[in-house]
Parts: structure tokens; C-alpha cells; sequence
């Protein structure tokens, strides 16, 4: 039978702990709260954010918008606001799990007020509240909270975690040792050019070796697109460094977040209040990356005036994208939704017009003419509104009529494939986590070969003509898109 003098002294050290852990816990809030104020928070028009009638109010989920944009200043003619990355992120608070929907910059979609043109282009229109309405309504979500940075934000992030260990092939190192000199530039941040190995392999997208990239190589690295794979490819990448860098953050020291935190914050706008970011912070610690994709998963290309990636069709490819972020197998689109859908293919003269693959174009061969935009209210007799206010242009500098499989999964990107099959990152099937297999690719810790085969890299690289991590685009000049 223990003293009583002993228990109390026992209790006497338990009480030290708990205090001590208490006042660590206020230090490290205090020191997380005093960061939060150099996030940029402005207040999200609310009554702008419009959502379907239909749309469903999802339970046990939150569901937040991702926006990559590009400032690259006034006299760049790549300085027009078009969100190029927009990453929808679907959080289950019952099972922990993460997912992450990539939407593809060239999408057709309503961007609003009947204007159907590449889904980019709603955030150069009307800021957050236009983009977030263009996802609502084509997609029936119901999002009202996003988060807006540029490609600068990323370089800081990979720096403070340390860098990246990245699988890459021949033709990913050429590609991005070409985009570090733009983004060394913009961001005033050192590099040091991978060394190609020699001699040059006969499939250039076979994975070479293992390299540590810093923040500079890792964003330029998600830049590529220069592929048969196009904006497929790019986004897959993003995904992919965004899961690393999520499980690299968990196992981060607190002087590590302290840094992301001062150096990044400044650099992020966010519709979430302080207390809404304070409640995510278990997030980072307790949930993990299950899957990820892109949207459309099936699709096929307009080349009537540029290249547009075309949903065939949007109904049916909102129903799969409901059942990948909701796990909801029997979903039925809103009529606003098949509307949305028979109007697209209506524009574009029907599935039987649509190509397997986009064309060829080249920057130099590029002008304002190679275009996309249509719109219920035009005056005219066109249905095409080249007239330069709301022109984007292609300038596609490679040949996509490759029609390669970049995940090795079986899916063709340039034939209207399904971006499920896009990468596993852990070793077990899915994305980041080994849990179902949607994804029949790559795995970058299990061991599987993520480039897959077929990946048309051979085209050329004009780093100096290239939007940032979010491609760039000029709502005015019809220009800037990566």
C-alpha cells in the first residue's frame, strides 16, 4: 500500500505536466493566431456566390475551392487574373479522409451570366464569387469558402519543408530546368539546373532517378504541360506535390509551421475567418489524403477556334464527380445541370463534331482569333465573341496528338480518357493513402512507375511565353495562358 506522502507527490508531478502542457498549448495558439492576421481575409460577397436550387446540402462533408491565379504585375501581358488552378477539396468528417478534384483550365462551362467559355476565365470576370459560382452551378456544389495564391507561395512552402525528393524522367528534368529560369526570376529565388543523364534515353518518360528539388524546381515542375497529357498532366503534378507536401507538414517541427506561416500567409487570400483556420489545424494532424482526380474524367476537344476541352457529357460526368467526392453511387444532376450540359454540346454542334485529341498550334502561330467564347447576349449573328474583351488564346507549344497514357493506368487523356486513373502516391492503390484503387498509376512509394508510358514531351518549351504554376491568361490582351 502506497505512502500518502508518495501519492501526493505523484499528483504533485501530474499537476507540473498538465500546466505546463497548457501553457504550451496557449503559446503555440497564441503564436498560430498572431500569424493569422497577415493572411489577406476580405469579405466574400455572399449574395454573388449563387448555388443551384437543386443542388444537395451535404452533411458530414465541408467542401473548399483551391484558386491558383497569376500576378506577375501590370506590365506583364500575363498579368490577367484567370484562376488556371482550381482544386475543389472535399474534407469527410466522419472517416478523416481528404479528396481532391483537380478542374481543368480549358473546360467549356457556363462561367455566367450565359457565357460559355474555358472555365478559367470566371475569376479574371468577377473575382472569387464569379469562379465559385461557375463551380456551383455547372457542378452542383455548394462551396462558399476558398483560398486564392500564386505560384510564389509555393516555392516558400517547399523551401521551409526542406524540398521535395521527386521521381522524374529525362523529359520532366529538361522541361523543368527550362521553367526555373522564369521562375527563379519571378520570385528572386536560387536553383541549380538538374543534370541531365547521358546519354539521352530512348523513352525520355521513363523515370530516370530520384532528385531533391527545392521550392523553385517543385513549382516549376508543376508548371509542365507541354505534354500529350496537357492540362491533364499539369494538374496531376500539382496533386501530387500537394499530397507531399500535406505529409511532410504533419511530421513538420513547430518552428518549421512558425516559418511557412510568416513567410506564405502574406501571399494568401481566404474567404475563412481566424477561427475557421484555427478549426482546421487538427485537419493537418488527423486526417490524410485519400484519392485524387481531374474533371471532366470523360471528355473530348473542340478545335473550332482553339482548343477547348468539351464534357461528354457534363450531366453524366457530374454524376461520377459526386460519387468520387461524396461517395454518393446514386446521384441525380439538377435540372440546371442538364441544361448546362445539352447547351454545350449544342455550341459546339454535337458529340460527332468533337476530336479525340486537341490540334496542334504553336505560340508563334497563335493570335486572338484562336478563340472561345459564347454568349446567349451577343448582338450578333456569330456565336463566337472574338472581339477581344473575352478572348483567351492557345498557345499550346507541342504536339498533342500523341495519344499517350501518362499514368500507365490505361487512360488516354488526348482520346477523351478518364483522369481517375491518374496517379497512386503511397502504395496501396489510391492516391496518397492505399485505400481503393481509382487510380491505376503511379506510386511513389510503392514502387510502381509513374510515368507510365506515353507522354509526348518532345514538343518545345518557351519559358519565356508561359503563364506561372497557375498559367497566366489575359482577360484583355487574349494572351498569357501556359
Amino acid at each position: 500500500m502506497a505512502r500518502p506522502g508518495k501519492k501526493r507527490k505523484v499528483l504533485f508531478v501530474l499537476e507540473i505536466i498538465v500546466l505546463l502542457l497548457f501553457i504550451g498549448g496557449l503559446y503555440v495558439y497564441g503564436q498560430i493566431s498572431s500569424r493569422l492576421d497577415k493572411i489577406e481575409q476580405p469579405e466574400l460577397d455572399e449574395e454573388k456566390v449563387i448555388v443551384n436550387q437543386e443542388a444537395p446540402k451535404m452533411t458530414g462533408y465541408k467542401t473548399y475551392v483551391l484558386f491558383g491565379i497569376d500576378t506577375r504585375g501590370e506590365e506583364s501581358r500575363y498579368s490577367a487574373q484567370n484562376s488556371d488552378t482550381m482544386i475543389i477539396v472535399s474534407v469527410n468528417n466522419d472517416t478523416k479522409e481528404v479528396r481532391m478534384v483537380s478542374v481543368y483550365r480549358d473546360t467549356l462551362l457556363n462561367v455566367g451570366d450565359e457565357t460559355y467559355t474555358k472555365a478559367n476565365a470566371a475569376y479574371a470576370y468577377g473575382g472569387p464569387e464569379q469562379a465559385i459560382s461557375m463551380l456551383n452551378t455547372n457542378l452542383d456544389l455548394d462551396i462558399t469558402d476558398y483560398a486564392t495564391a500564386d505560384f510564389s507561395a509555393l516555392v516558400e512552402v517547399v523551401d521551409d519543408l526542406g524540398g521535395l525528393d521527386m521521381p522524374l524522367s529525362y523529359a520532366e528534368i529538361e522541361h523543368m530546368n527550362n521553367f526555373c529560369v522564369e521562375t527563379s526570376k519571378l520570385t528572386g529565388k536560387d536553383y541549380t539546373p538538374i543534370e541531365k543523364p547521358e546519354p539521352k534515353p530512348e523513352d525520355q518518360e521513363a523515370i530516370v532517378g530520384t532528385y531533391h528539388l527545392n521550392g523553385v524546381q517543385v513549382t516549376s515542375y508543376c508548371r509542365i504541360r507541354y505534354t500529350a497529357s496537357l492540362d491533364m498532366g499539369r494538374t496531376e503534378r500539382q496533386r501530387r506535390v500537394l499530397g507531399m507536401l500535406f505529409d511532410k507538414a504533419k511530421i513538420a517541427g513547430l518552428s518549421s509551421i512558425f516559418k511557412i506561416m510568416d513567410d506564405v500567409f502574406p501571399m494568401v487570400t481566404t474567404s475563412l475567418s481566424k477561427q475557421d483556420i484555427l478549426g482546421l489545424i487538427p485537419t493537418l494532424v488527423g486526417y490524410k489524403f485519400t484519392d485524387s482526380t481531374g474533371f471532366p474524367q470523360k471528355f473530348k476537344f473542340s478545335n473550332i477556334k482553339g482548343s477547348i476541352i468539351v464534357p461528354t457529357d457534363l450531366e453524366n460526368n457530374v454524376v461520377e464527380l459526386h460519387k468520387f467526392l461524396y461517395d454518393d453511387q446514386d446521384y441525380t444532376p439538377s435540372s440546371e445541370v442538364v441544361t448546362r450540359s445539352n447547351k454545350i454540346l449544342e455550341i459546339v454542334g454535337g458529340e460527332s463534331q468533337l476530336d479525340d485529341a486537341a490540334k496542334t498550334t504553336t505560340q508563334d502561330t497563335t493570335t486572338t482569333t484562336d478563340t472561345f467564347v459564347w454568349s446567349e447576349n451577343n448582338t450578333s449573328d456569330s456565336s463566337y465573341d472574338t472581339s477581344g474583351d473575352y478572348s483567351y488564346d492557345n498557345d499550346y507549344d507541342n504536339d498533342y496528338s500523341g495519344g499517350g497514357d501518362y499514368s500507365g493506368g490505361g487512360d488516354d487523356y488526348s482520346g477523351g480518357g478518364d483522369t481517375s486513373g491518374g496517379d497512386d502516391y503511397s502504395g496501396g492503390g489510391d492516391d496518397y493513402s492505399g485505400g481503393g484503387d481509382t487510380s491505376d498509376g503511379d506510386d511513389y512509394s510503392g514502387g510502381d512507375d509513374y510515368s507510365g508510358g506515353g507522354d509526348d514531351y518532345s514538343g518545345g518549351d518557351d519559358t519565356s511565353g508561359d503563364g506561372g504554376f497557375e498559367d497566366g491568361g489575359d482577360a484583355d490582351s487574349g494572351t498569357g495562358e501556359e
